[in-house]
């Protein structure tokens, strides 16, 4: 019996607010909602307690359940109008929802001016209405005020690049450094920013300037060995290669294998593989394993990518609603004007937020297809396997997802070839489809699997390429390599979603 199920049989017939609050917590921890709603509900009921009614919303939240939690914020909201969390709260969910939450963020604003995750929240609030250059303008005032704020600059970055300001994405950490040049965290927070654009040849330079103004760090030979990495002809450049204290080590070993891979060390890479796989193995170290051995010939190739239960192509014509109504809903989410920083999309636009949170009806009928769809997936797969990444988890638990989100192509457009760092089964489901032009390649806008980031410039080519057609889903491990081959003309629009980990 779970902590969960245990404190729920204790509490059943109490009406204690601190002890149904604690169960609330363990259960919302432990992915134990359900054991926990009907006695919160009950509880916030007879007390009356905004707490409970805050609780409540928070469970049926994390369940999916946003429409019910918005009434349950709304309870809570009345009962205690000064409490910045509940107003934060419902705030966030109404957003989630795919509500103008933008009423709601000026409240929470209100209680708290100065709360760094509101701020942002309100700003995303107005991107997803349309006023972007607005959102931007608000994030970099308070940037003036607080050029510490290096959650700030992050998302700020990101907000630039999606409204298609990739090219003033660290401005503001640029106009923060030139005032006060010695701080530390600000360069970091410009290396971080650099790495997950991809814009690993600015490394160097940042790192030198940093210098030239006096400040160092260990952390700068991590932005080093990665410059090495992706740039070093040697086998074993000392940048990456070197003698470093553990922090630094740890950090550059995924780095090690990925540049051993580039400059096509595949049996080099096998040691440092095998030394990972005996600790927490990440989706991108066991992407990096899946090519390794591949170049090498490893039997245990087959085992962790080979049998065909692993992808599924799955036709969802008779359970999604219809086609054309799903597509149109679709193209009015994409408000963005440019593509994420650190994601796949090239030539296109990606949504923001929950996608399958949303309280829309069409996005609701789809999420229930999704999830038969995922729980037909589960059923389908091979015996437990403790080793394997895919098949070491339980089956029995509720379908959660990580991220949700649908993407729209345009000519030329393309995914880069990538992997889902916070799922366990990813997706592709296609809404519309460009058609194909005459002279255009056989394969254009085919979903391919195991070619490996164009980056490493591996010659690899992916063990199976699957055509696009609508309705079509496509399920498959969020650690293998997948993307897309470009197409010339008209639009791709799709759904994806990551299942997170059964917990």
């Amino acid at each position: 019996m779970s902590d969960t199920a245990s404190m729920a049989s204790a509490l059943s017939d109490s009406v204690d607010v601190a002890a149904l609050a604690e169960l609330a917590g363990k259960a919302l921890e432990e992915g134990e909602e359900e054991h926990a709603l009907s006695l919160i509900a009950r509880g916030a009921e007879k007390a009356n307690a905004a707490l409970l009614w805050q609780w409540k919303a928070l469970l049926e939240r994390s369940l999916d359940e946003h429409e019910q939690a918005l009434a349950s914020f709304d309870k809570a909201a009345r009962l205690a109008p000064a409490d910045v969390g509940i107003a934060h709260g419902h705030a966030r969910t109404a957003m989630e929802a795919g509500l103008d939450a933008r009423a709601l963020y000026e409240r929470v604003v209100a209680l708290a001016p100065k709360g760094g995750q509101i701020l942002v929240g309100q700003a995303a609030a107005r991107a997803a209405m349309g006023e972007g250059d607005r959102a931007i303008a608000d994030l970099q005032a308070a940037l003036e005020q607080a050029p510490a704020w290096l959650y700030g600059h992050e998302q700020l970055a990101q907000l630039m690049a999606t409204e298609g300001r990739a090219a003033e994405a660290t401005s503001s950490l640029e106009r923060a450094l030139a005032r006060f040049p010695n701080a530390q965290p600000l360069w970091e927070t410009l290396l971080n920013v650099q790495l997950r654009r991809g814009a690993y040849g600015s490394l160097l330079d940042i790192v030198g300037r940093a210098r030239a103004a006096g400040v160092s760090t260990p952390e700068f030979q991590i932005y080093e060995g990665i410059h090495a990495a992706e740039f070093g002809e040697e086998a074993k450049p000392a940048a990456l290669f070197g003698s470093f204290p553990d922090p630094v080590d740890k950090a550059l070993e995924s780095w090690r294998i990925r540049h051993l891979l580039r400059v096509g060390e595949a049996e080099a890479a096998l040691p440092l593989i095998d030394r990972q796989l005996a600790g927490t193995v990440s989706a991108e170290i066991w992407a990096y394993t899946a090519t390794a051995w591949r170049m090498a010939g490893d039997p245990r190739s087959e085992w962790l990518e080979g049998d065909p239960a692993f992808v599924q192509v799955i036709d969802l014509s008779d359970t999604l609603p219809p086609i054309d109504k799903l597509a149109e809903t679709l193209r009015a989410l994409h408000v963005a004007k440019g593509e994420y920083l650190d994601q796949s999309v090239r030539g296109g636009t990606q949504t923001d937020g929950p996608l399958l949170s949303r309280i829309d009806p069409a996005i609701q009928h789809l999420r229930r297809a999704i999830v038969g769809a995922v729980e037909g997936y589960k059923a389908q797969l091979p015996p437990i396997d403790e080793k394997h990444p895919l098949l070491r988890h339980p089956r029995d638990r509720r379908v959660r997802f990580t991220g949700s989100w649908s993407v729209r192509l345009r000519s030329k457009g393309h995914h880069s070839n990538h992997v889902h760092p916070l799922g366990w089964i990813s997706s592709a489901l296609y809404v519309a489809l460009p058609k194909r032009r005459e002279g255009e390649r056989e394969d254009a806008g085919w979903f391919t699997l195991g070619e490996p980031d164009e980056k490493l410039g591996i010659h690899l080519p992916p063990w199976r390429k699957i055509e696009p057609k609508p309705a079509q889903l496509v399920l498959f491990p969020s650690w293998m390599w997948h993307g897309t081959v470009p197409f010339e003309d008209g639009e791709r629009l799709t759904v994806a979603f990551d299942v997170g980990v059964p917990r």
